[in-house]
C-alpha cells in the first residue's frame, strides 16, 4: 500500500511540473522581442535581409514554436466573437491591416485553400483596423474564412494589438495545433515580381500557402502520433 502511496505521490508531483512547465505565448514574446529587435534592426539597416530572415526563423523555432497561444477573443465583422479554445480543430490565423494593400492573388488563393481543408482547419484573417474598414475588405473572403479586427481604440483589445500586432508586424501567418500551441509562424507571402499576371500571382500564391499548410498538418499529425505512442 505505501509502494502504491509513493508512485501516485509521484505521478502526482510530475503532472503538477508539467502544467508548471506550460509557457504562453505571449511570455514567450515579451521575455525574447527586445533581443530579436535589437539584433534585427541591426541586420536591416546593413542591408543584410538574409541574416534577418534567419533571426525571424531562429526566433521562431527556439523561442516560440511549442508555447500555449493565448486564449484570445477576436471580435468578427457578423457580430459573433472568436474565442480560439472554442475552436475543436487546428487554427490558420493570418493578420492584415487594410490600408495596407494585401497582395495580389493572395485573398482568392486563401479562399480555396480555406475550401479544401475546411474539415481540418479553421482558417481566421485578423485585421488591426477598426470594424468599418474591415467589413468593408471582407467581402473579398471565403464565408469559410472568419474576418475579424482589433484595434487599439476598441475595449480589450490592447493586449492582443501588443503582443502581435506590435512585435512581428503583419501580415504574419500562425499555426495552432487544437490545443493551442504554436507549430508554426510565417512572415510575409510571396514576392511577386513587377506586372505579375492575376492568374500567376493566384497560382504563386496557392502554391506557398497550400505548401506551409501542408507541412503544417504533418507536423500535427506527427505530433499526435507521438503522443499517442508514448500513451499507449
Amino acid at each position: 500500500m505505501r509502494l502504491i502511496l509513493f508512485f501516485l505521490s509521484i505521478l502526482a508531483f510530475q503532472f503538477s511540473f508539467s502544467q508548471d512547465k506550460v509557457v504562453y505565448f505571449s511570455d514567450a514574446i515579451k521575455s525574447n522581442i527586445k533581443k530579436y529587435n535589437t539584433q534585427s534592426d541591426k541586420a536591416f539597416e546593413q542591408g543584410d535581409i538574409a541574416a534577418g530572415q534567419a533571426l525571424f526563423d531562429s526566433l521562431v523555432q527556439n523561442k516560440l514554436v511549442g508555447s500555449k497561444f493565448d486564449d484570445y477573443v477576436f471580435k468578427s465583422v457578423n457580430s459573433r466573437k472568436v474565442k480560439l479554445s472554442k475552436i475543436k480543430k487546428p487554427v490558420f490565423i493570418i493578420t492584415y491591416s487594410s490600408w495596407c494593400l494585401i497582395g495580389k492573388g493572395e485573398v482568392q488563393a486563401l479562399n480555396k485553400l480555406a475550401r479544401k481543408f475546411d474539415d481540418q482547419i479553421q482558417f481566421i484573417a485578423v485585421f488591426w483596423d477598426t470594424k468599418h474598414d474591415t467589413r468593408k475588405v471582407s467581402r473579398k473572403f471565403s464565408n469559410k474564412i472568419k474576418v475579424c479586427y482589433a484595434n487599439e481604440t476598441y475595449k480589450n483589445d490592447a493586449r492582443i494589438v501588443s503582443t502581435l500586432k506590435h512585435t512581428l508586424g503583419f501580415p504574419t501567418s500562425y499555426y495552432l495545433n487544437n490545443n493551442l500551441e504554436v507549430i508554426d509562424i510565417k512572415r510575409g507571402g510571396i514576392q511577386l515580381p513587377p506586372h505579375t499576371s492575376a492568374k500567376t500571382a493566384f497560382d504563386m500564391n496557392y502554391r506557398l500557402f497550400n505548401e506551409r499548410i501542408s507541412i503544417f498538418l504533418e507536423k500535427q499529425h506527427a505530433a499526435a502520433s507521438q503522443l499517442a505512442s508514448v500513451t499507449d
